[in-house]
Protein backbone atom coordinates (compact mmCIF):
# COMPACT_ATOMS: atom_id res chain seq x y z
CA UNK A 1 0.00 0.00 0.00
CA UNK A 2 2.84 2.38 0.79
CA UNK A 3 4.45 1.70 -2.60
CA UNK A 4 1.15 2.32 -4.39
CA UNK A 5 0.54 5.51 -2.39
CA UNK A 6 4.02 6.79 -3.27
CA UNK A 7 3.38 6.12 -6.96
CA UNK A 8 0.08 8.01 -6.81
CA UNK A 9 1.75 10.96 -5.10
CA UNK A 10 4.55 11.04 -7.70
CA UNK A 11 1.93 11.08 -10.44
CA UNK A 12 0.14 13.97 -8.75
CA UNK A 13 3.38 15.92 -8.28
CA UNK A 14 4.00 15.57 -12.03
CA UNK A 15 0.98 17.80 -12.51
CA UNK A 16 -1.81 15.23 -12.86
CA UNK A 17 -5.15 14.98 -11.12
CA UNK A 18 -5.37 11.45 -9.71
CA UNK A 19 -8.36 9.24 -9.06
CA UNK A 20 -7.49 5.79 -7.68
CA UNK A 21 -9.76 2.77 -7.74
CA UNK A 22 -8.80 0.05 -5.28
CA UNK A 23 -9.78 -3.58 -4.98
CA UNK A 24 -9.91 -5.74 -1.88
CA UNK A 25 -6.68 -7.07 -0.42
CA UNK A 26 -5.52 -10.48 -1.65
CA UNK A 27 -7.75 -13.28 -0.38
CA UNK A 28 -10.22 -10.97 1.36
CA UNK A 29 -13.17 -11.50 -1.00
CA UNK A 30 -12.68 -15.28 -0.80
CA UNK A 31 -12.54 -15.06 3.00
CA UNK A 32 -15.84 -13.16 3.12
CA UNK A 33 -17.49 -15.57 0.67
CA UNK A 34 -16.32 -18.49 2.82
CA UNK A 35 -17.94 -16.92 5.87
CA UNK A 36 -21.19 -16.54 3.97
CA UNK A 37 -21.12 -20.16 2.87
CA UNK A 38 -20.53 -21.32 6.43
CA UNK A 39 -23.94 -19.82 7.18
CA UNK A 40 -25.75 -21.00 4.05
CA UNK A 41 -25.00 -23.04 0.95
CA UNK A 42 -26.98 -20.48 -1.08
CA UNK A 43 -26.72 -17.13 0.73
CA UNK A 44 -29.11 -14.34 -0.20
CA UNK A 45 -27.60 -12.34 -3.07
CA UNK A 46 -28.46 -8.93 -1.59
CA UNK A 47 -26.79 -9.73 1.73
CA UNK A 48 -23.83 -11.30 -0.08
CA UNK A 49 -23.20 -8.00 -1.88
CA UNK A 50 -23.47 -6.08 1.40
CA UNK A 51 -20.85 -8.43 2.86
CA UNK A 52 -18.25 -8.73 0.10
CA UNK A 53 -18.27 -5.01 -0.75
CA UNK A 54 -16.61 -4.33 2.61
CA UNK A 55 -13.28 -5.64 1.28
CA UNK A 56 -12.95 -2.64 -1.03
CA UNK A 57 -14.16 -0.29 1.70
CA UNK A 58 -11.26 -1.39 3.91
CA UNK A 59 -8.75 -0.93 1.08
CA UNK A 60 -10.02 2.55 0.20
CA UNK A 61 -9.86 3.83 3.78
CA UNK A 62 -6.39 2.34 4.40
CA UNK A 63 -5.06 3.75 1.11
CA UNK A 64 -6.35 7.23 1.93
CA UNK A 65 -4.68 6.98 5.37
CA UNK A 66 -1.42 5.85 3.76
CA UNK A 67 -1.37 8.80 1.36
CA UNK A 68 -2.06 11.16 4.26
CA UNK A 69 0.72 9.56 6.33
CA UNK A 70 3.13 10.26 3.45
CA UNK A 71 2.22 13.95 3.47
CA UNK A 72 -0.45 13.96 0.76
CA UNK A 73 -4.14 14.73 0.76
CA UNK A 74 -6.65 11.98 0.05
CA UNK A 75 -10.28 11.11 0.57
CA UNK A 76 -11.85 7.66 0.33
CA UNK A 77 -15.19 7.34 -1.45
CA UNK A 78 -17.55 4.38 -1.62
CA UNK A 79 -19.78 3.44 -4.53
CA UNK A 80 -22.84 5.21 -3.16
CA UNK A 81 -20.82 8.36 -2.43
CA UNK A 82 -19.41 8.74 -5.95
CA UNK A 83 -22.26 7.80 -7.05
CA UNK A 84 -21.98 4.64 -9.15
CA UNK A 85 -25.59 3.85 -10.11
CA UNK A 86 -26.23 0.25 -11.18
CA UNK A 87 -29.13 -2.01 -12.02
CA UNK A 88 -30.46 -4.38 -9.36
CA UNK A 89 -28.75 -7.61 -10.48
CA UNK A 90 -26.99 -8.49 -7.23
CA UNK A 91 -23.49 -10.04 -7.58
CA UNK A 92 -23.50 -9.20 -11.34
CA UNK A 93 -24.72 -5.60 -11.46
CA UNK A 94 -24.12 -3.40 -14.50
CA UNK A 95 -23.25 0.29 -14.26
CA UNK A 96 -25.91 2.66 -15.58
CA UNK A 97 -24.57 6.11 -14.68
CA UNK A 98 -21.77 7.76 -12.71
CA UNK A 99 -22.08 11.19 -11.09
CA UNK A 100 -18.57 12.64 -11.29
CA UNK A 101 -19.31 15.91 -9.43
CA UNK A 102 -17.83 14.79 -6.11
CA UNK A 103 -14.75 13.34 -7.80
CA UNK A 104 -14.17 16.62 -9.63
CA UNK A 105 -14.50 18.59 -6.38
CA UNK A 106 -12.11 16.25 -4.58
CA UNK A 107 -9.28 16.52 -7.12
CA UNK A 108 -9.87 20.26 -7.59
CA UNK A 109 -9.20 20.66 -3.86
CA UNK A 110 -5.80 18.98 -4.33
CA UNK A 111 -6.75 15.60 -2.93
CA UNK A 112 -6.35 12.16 -4.44
CA UNK A 113 -9.77 10.51 -4.68
CA UNK A 114 -9.55 6.88 -3.55
CA UNK A 115 -12.63 5.04 -4.78
CA UNK A 116 -13.75 1.60 -3.63
CA UNK A 117 -14.01 -0.49 -6.78
CA UNK A 118 -16.34 -3.39 -7.53
CA UNK A 119 -19.37 -1.75 -5.95
CA UNK A 120 -22.28 0.52 -6.67
CA UNK A 121 -25.83 1.22 -5.57
CA UNK A 122 -29.15 0.42 -7.22
CA UNK A 123 -32.25 2.59 -7.53
CA UNK A 124 -33.49 1.38 -4.11
CA UNK A 125 -30.24 2.31 -2.37
CA UNK A 126 -29.06 -1.30 -2.03
CA UNK A 127 -25.33 -2.01 -2.26
CA UNK A 128 -24.52 -3.97 -5.42
CA UNK A 129 -21.33 -5.56 -6.73
CA UNK A 130 -20.13 -5.89 -10.32
CA UNK A 131 -18.83 -9.46 -10.38
CA UNK A 132 -15.27 -10.77 -10.13
CA UNK A 133 -12.75 -8.30 -11.57
CA UNK A 134 -15.31 -5.54 -11.13
CA UNK A 135 -12.73 -3.01 -9.95
CA UNK A 136 -11.36 -2.91 -13.50
CA UNK A 137 -14.86 -2.05 -14.70
CA UNK A 138 -15.21 0.67 -12.06
CA UNK A 139 -11.87 2.15 -13.12
CA UNK A 140 -12.67 2.34 -16.83
CA UNK A 141 -16.21 3.62 -16.20
CA UNK A 142 -14.92 6.39 -13.95
CA UNK A 143 -12.15 7.21 -16.44
CA UNK A 144 -14.84 7.63 -19.09
CA UNK A 145 -17.03 9.72 -16.79
CA UNK A 146 -14.25 12.17 -15.85
CA UNK A 147 -12.74 12.09 -19.37
CA UNK A 148 -9.37 10.93 -18.07
CA UNK A 149 -6.34 11.00 -20.37
CA UNK A 150 -5.56 7.39 -19.56
CA UNK A 151 -6.76 4.60 -17.28
CA UNK A 152 -3.83 2.68 -15.80
CA UNK A 153 -4.63 -0.81 -14.55
CA UNK A 154 -1.97 -2.10 -12.13
CA UNK A 155 -1.78 -5.86 -11.74
CA UNK A 156 0.69 -8.63 -10.90
CA UNK A 157 1.98 -9.00 -14.48
CA UNK A 158 3.76 -6.49 -16.72
CA UNK A 159 1.05 -6.36 -19.35
CA UNK A 160 -0.91 -8.54 -21.74
CA UNK A 161 0.99 -11.58 -23.00
CA UNK A 162 0.61 -13.67 -26.14
CA UNK A 163 -0.63 -16.45 -23.85
CA UNK A 164 -0.42 -17.43 -20.19
CA UNK A 165 3.32 -17.53 -19.30
CA UNK A 166 2.53 -20.25 -16.74
CA UNK A 167 1.40 -22.50 -19.59
CA UNK A 168 3.95 -21.39 -22.18
CA UNK A 169 7.26 -19.96 -20.87
CA UNK A 170 7.99 -18.55 -24.36
CA UNK A 171 5.03 -16.15 -24.12
CA UNK A 172 5.97 -12.52 -24.77
CA UNK A 173 4.47 -9.20 -23.77
CA UNK A 174 2.34 -7.39 -26.36
CA UNK A 175 3.21 -3.68 -26.61
CA UNK A 176 -0.10 -2.52 -28.15
CA UNK A 177 -3.35 -4.40 -28.68
CA UNK A 178 -6.71 -3.33 -30.07
CA UNK A 179 -9.87 -3.10 -27.97
CA UNK A 180 -11.46 -5.76 -30.17
CA UNK A 181 -8.62 -8.25 -29.70
CA UNK A 182 -8.47 -7.56 -25.97
CA UNK A 183 -12.24 -8.01 -25.74
CA UNK A 184 -12.00 -11.41 -27.39
CA UNK A 185 -9.06 -12.49 -25.20
CA UNK A 186 -10.86 -11.34 -22.03
CA UNK A 187 -14.05 -13.16 -23.01
CA UNK A 188 -12.08 -16.30 -23.86
CA UNK A 189 -10.36 -16.70 -20.51
CA UNK A 190 -7.46 -14.24 -20.37
CA UNK A 191 -7.53 -12.97 -16.77
CA UNK A 192 -5.62 -9.71 -17.16
CA UNK A 193 -8.69 -7.50 -17.70
CA UNK A 194 -12.35 -8.05 -16.94
CA UNK A 195 -14.45 -8.21 -20.09
CA UNK A 196 -16.86 -5.41 -19.17
CA UNK A 197 -13.97 -3.05 -18.52
CA UNK A 198 -12.77 -3.63 -22.09
CA UNK A 199 -16.32 -3.14 -23.46
CA UNK A 200 -16.52 0.22 -21.71
CA UNK A 201 -13.05 1.27 -22.86
CA UNK A 202 -13.94 0.47 -26.47
CA UNK A 203 -17.34 2.20 -26.26
CA UNK A 204 -15.95 5.43 -24.84
CA UNK A 205 -12.48 5.35 -26.39
CA UNK A 206 -10.61 5.22 -23.06
CA UNK A 207 -6.92 4.31 -23.53
CA UNK A 208 -6.09 1.54 -21.03
CA UNK A 209 -2.50 0.95 -19.93
CA UNK A 210 -2.01 -2.46 -18.27
CA UNK A 211 1.03 -2.22 -16.00
CA UNK A 212 2.81 -4.06 -13.21
CA UNK A 213 2.40 -2.94 -9.62
CA UNK A 214 6.01 -3.97 -9.00
CA UNK A 215 7.92 -2.05 -11.67
CA UNK A 216 7.95 1.26 -13.53
CA UNK A 217 8.25 -0.38 -16.94
CA UNK A 218 5.81 0.34 -19.74
CA UNK A 219 3.12 -2.32 -20.00
CA UNK A 220 0.54 -2.98 -22.72
CA UNK A 221 -1.55 -0.18 -24.23
CA UNK A 222 -5.10 -1.16 -25.19
CA UNK A 223 -6.33 1.26 -27.88
CA UNK A 224 -8.30 1.52 -31.13
CA UNK A 225 -7.00 -0.49 -34.06
CA UNK A 226 -6.00 2.57 -36.11
CA UNK A 227 -2.26 2.44 -36.76
CA UNK A 228 -1.83 -1.04 -35.29
CA UNK A 229 -0.08 -3.78 -37.22
CA UNK A 230 -2.68 -6.46 -37.90
CA UNK A 231 -1.04 -9.72 -36.86
CA UNK A 232 -2.71 -12.88 -38.11
CA UNK A 233 -2.73 -14.23 -34.54
CA UNK A 234 -2.05 -11.83 -31.67
CA UNK A 235 -2.70 -14.10 -28.72
CA UNK A 236 -3.94 -17.45 -27.43
CA UNK A 237 -6.37 -17.82 -24.56
CA UNK A 238 -7.81 -20.75 -22.70
CA UNK A 239 -10.71 -21.05 -20.27
CA UNK A 240 -11.06 -23.93 -17.82
CA UNK A 241 -14.10 -22.37 -16.19
CA UNK A 242 -16.74 -23.80 -18.51
CA UNK A 243 -18.78 -27.01 -18.53
CA UNK A 244 -20.40 -28.65 -21.53
CA UNK A 245 -24.10 -29.51 -21.52
CA UNK A 246 -25.53 -31.77 -24.22
CA UNK A 247 -29.26 -32.23 -24.81
CA UNK A 248 -29.86 -35.27 -27.01
CA UNK A 249 -33.11 -35.94 -28.86
CA UNK A 250 -34.44 -32.37 -28.90
CA UNK A 251 -37.54 -31.92 -31.09
CA UNK A 252 -36.40 -30.18 -34.29
CA UNK A 253 -39.15 -27.59 -34.66
CA UNK A 254 -39.51 -23.80 -34.18
CA UNK A 255 -39.59 -22.48 -30.63
CA UNK A 256 -38.06 -25.47 -28.84
CA UNK A 257 -34.51 -24.11 -28.60
CA UNK A 258 -35.92 -20.66 -27.72
CA UNK A 259 -37.77 -22.25 -24.81
CA UNK A 260 -34.62 -23.93 -23.48
CA UNK A 261 -32.51 -20.78 -23.55
CA UNK A 262 -35.40 -18.62 -22.35
CA UNK A 263 -35.49 -20.61 -19.11
CA UNK A 264 -31.72 -20.12 -18.68
CA UNK A 265 -32.03 -16.38 -19.38
CA UNK A 266 -34.61 -16.08 -16.59
CA UNK A 267 -31.86 -17.26 -14.18
CA UNK A 268 -29.38 -14.67 -15.59
CA UNK A 269 -27.20 -17.50 -16.93
CA UNK A 270 -24.69 -16.56 -19.63
CA UNK A 271 -24.48 -19.27 -22.28
CA UNK A 272 -21.32 -19.32 -24.37
CA UNK A 273 -20.85 -21.72 -27.27
CA UNK A 274 -24.02 -23.20 -28.81
CA UNK A 275 -23.94 -25.99 -31.37
CA UNK A 276 -27.05 -27.57 -32.88
CA UNK A 277 -26.61 -30.68 -35.00
CA UNK A 278 -28.76 -30.88 -38.14
CA UNK A 279 -31.51 -33.48 -37.95
CA UNK A 280 -31.16 -36.44 -40.24
CA UNK A 281 -33.65 -37.20 -42.99
CA UNK A 282 -36.74 -38.88 -41.51
CA UNK A 283 -35.70 -37.96 -37.96
CA UNK A 284 -37.40 -34.95 -36.38
CA UNK A 285 -34.93 -34.75 -33.49
CA UNK A 286 -31.55 -33.10 -33.06
CA UNK A 287 -28.80 -32.57 -30.45
CA UNK A 288 -28.12 -29.20 -28.83
CA UNK A 289 -24.77 -28.63 -27.10
CA UNK A 290 -23.79 -25.51 -25.18
CA UNK A 291 -21.34 -24.37 -22.53
CA UNK A 292 -21.97 -22.50 -19.28
CA UNK A 293 -19.82 -21.40 -16.37
CA UNK A 294 -18.92 -24.24 -14.01
CA UNK A 295 -19.96 -22.04 -11.10
CA UNK A 296 -23.41 -21.58 -12.63
CA UNK A 297 -23.97 -25.26 -13.40
CA UNK A 298 -25.00 -26.53 -9.91
CA UNK A 299 -27.72 -23.90 -9.53
CA UNK A 300 -29.17 -24.36 -13.03
CA UNK A 301 -29.20 -28.13 -13.33
CA UNK A 302 -32.84 -28.17 -12.26
CA UNK A 303 -33.72 -25.69 -15.03
CA UNK A 304 -31.77 -27.65 -17.65
CA UNK A 305 -33.43 -30.89 -16.62
CA UNK A 306 -36.85 -29.24 -16.57
CA UNK A 307 -36.26 -27.90 -20.09
CA UNK A 308 -35.00 -31.29 -21.29
CA UNK A 309 -38.05 -33.04 -19.85
CA UNK A 310 -40.42 -30.59 -21.52
CA UNK A 311 -38.85 -31.14 -24.95
CA UNK A 312 -38.33 -34.88 -24.56
CA UNK A 313 -34.52 -34.80 -24.46
CA UNK A 314 -31.85 -36.46 -22.32
CA UNK A 315 -29.02 -34.52 -20.64
CA UNK A 316 -25.28 -35.17 -20.30
CA UNK A 317 -22.78 -32.94 -18.46
CA UNK A 318 -19.02 -32.73 -19.00
CA UNK A 319 -17.09 -30.37 -16.69
CA UNK A 320 -13.66 -31.71 -17.77
CA UNK A 321 -13.25 -29.46 -20.80
CA UNK A 322 -11.26 -26.40 -21.75
CA UNK A 323 -11.89 -23.79 -24.43
CA UNK A 324 -8.72 -22.94 -26.37
CA UNK A 325 -8.85 -19.92 -28.67
CA UNK A 326 -6.68 -17.96 -31.09
CA UNK A 327 -7.31 -14.23 -31.63
CA UNK A 328 -6.02 -11.76 -34.21
CA UNK A 329 -7.23 -8.90 -36.40
CA UNK A 330 -5.31 -10.40 -39.32
CA UNK A 331 -7.72 -13.32 -39.54
CA UNK A 332 -10.08 -11.05 -41.45
CA UNK A 333 -7.79 -11.03 -44.46
CA UNK A 334 -5.90 -14.35 -44.21
CA UNK A 335 -7.28 -17.68 -45.42
CA UNK A 336 -6.36 -21.04 -43.94
CA UNK A 337 -6.04 -19.97 -40.29
CA UNK A 338 -8.71 -22.43 -39.12
CA UNK A 339 -7.20 -25.25 -41.15
CA UNK A 340 -3.79 -24.57 -39.61
CA UNK A 341 -5.20 -24.51 -36.06
CA UNK A 342 -7.07 -27.78 -36.54
CA UNK A 343 -4.02 -29.37 -38.16
CA UNK A 344 -1.73 -28.37 -35.29
CA UNK A 345 -4.11 -29.88 -32.73
CA UNK A 346 -4.65 -33.04 -34.80
CA UNK A 347 -0.89 -33.58 -35.08
CA UNK A 348 -0.78 -33.85 -31.27
CA UNK A 349 -3.73 -36.25 -31.15
CA UNK A 350 -6.06 -33.65 -29.61
CA UNK A 351 -9.71 -34.22 -30.54
CA UNK A 352 -11.93 -31.15 -31.09
CA UNK A 353 -15.39 -31.50 -29.51
CA UNK A 354 -16.90 -28.19 -30.69
CA UNK A 355 -15.86 -25.13 -32.70
CA UNK A 356 -16.95 -21.49 -32.59
CA UNK A 357 -15.69 -18.62 -34.74
CA UNK A 358 -15.98 -14.89 -35.25
CA UNK A 359 -14.18 -12.51 -37.61
CA UNK A 360 -11.09 -12.40 -35.40
CA UNK A 361 -11.16 -15.56 -33.28
CA UNK A 362 -11.48 -19.33 -33.46
CA UNK A 363 -12.35 -21.35 -30.35
CA UNK A 364 -12.22 -25.10 -29.84
CA UNK A 365 -13.52 -27.21 -26.97
CA UNK A 366 -11.08 -29.98 -26.05
CA UNK A 367 -10.51 -32.29 -23.08
CA UNK A 368 -9.07 -30.37 -20.13
CA UNK A 369 -6.05 -32.69 -19.85
CA UNK A 370 -4.69 -31.26 -23.12
CA UNK A 371 -4.71 -27.60 -22.00
CA UNK A 372 -0.96 -27.03 -21.72
CA UNK A 373 -0.08 -29.14 -24.75
CA UNK A 374 -2.60 -27.28 -26.92
CA UNK A 375 -1.42 -23.89 -25.65
CA UNK A 376 2.25 -24.56 -26.36
CA UNK A 377 1.51 -26.18 -29.73
CA UNK A 378 -0.59 -23.28 -31.01
CA UNK A 379 1.78 -20.64 -29.60
CA UNK A 380 4.74 -22.15 -31.39
CA UNK A 381 2.78 -23.08 -34.51
CA UNK A 382 1.60 -19.51 -35.09
CA UNK A 383 5.05 -18.01 -34.46
CA UNK A 384 4.26 -16.27 -31.17
CA UNK A 385 7.33 -17.47 -29.25
CA UNK A 386 9.75 -14.78 -28.09
CA UNK A 387 12.04 -15.57 -30.99
CA UNK A 388 9.21 -15.74 -33.53
CA UNK A 389 7.16 -13.23 -35.44
CA UNK A 390 3.48 -12.54 -34.95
Amino acid sequence: MRAVAERALRTQRDGNDVVMIVSAMAGETNRLLALAHEISATPDARELDALVSTGEQVSAALMAMTIQALGGQAQSLLGHQVKVQTDGAFTKARIRTIDDARLQRTVKDGSIAVVAGFQGVDAEGNITTLGRGGSDTTAVAIAAAIKADVCEIYTDVEGVYTTDPNVCPAARKIERISYEEMLELASLGAKVLQIRSVELAMKYGVPVHVRSSFSERTGTLVVGEEGLETEVVTGIAYDKGEAKVQLAGVADKPGVVAKIFGLLAERNVCVDMIIQSPSRAGDARTDVTFTVSKTDLPRIKDVIEQAASEVGATVEYDPDIVKVSIVGLGMRSHAGVAAKMFGLLAAEGINIQAISTSEIKISCIIAARYTELAGRTLHEGFGLDRTGGG
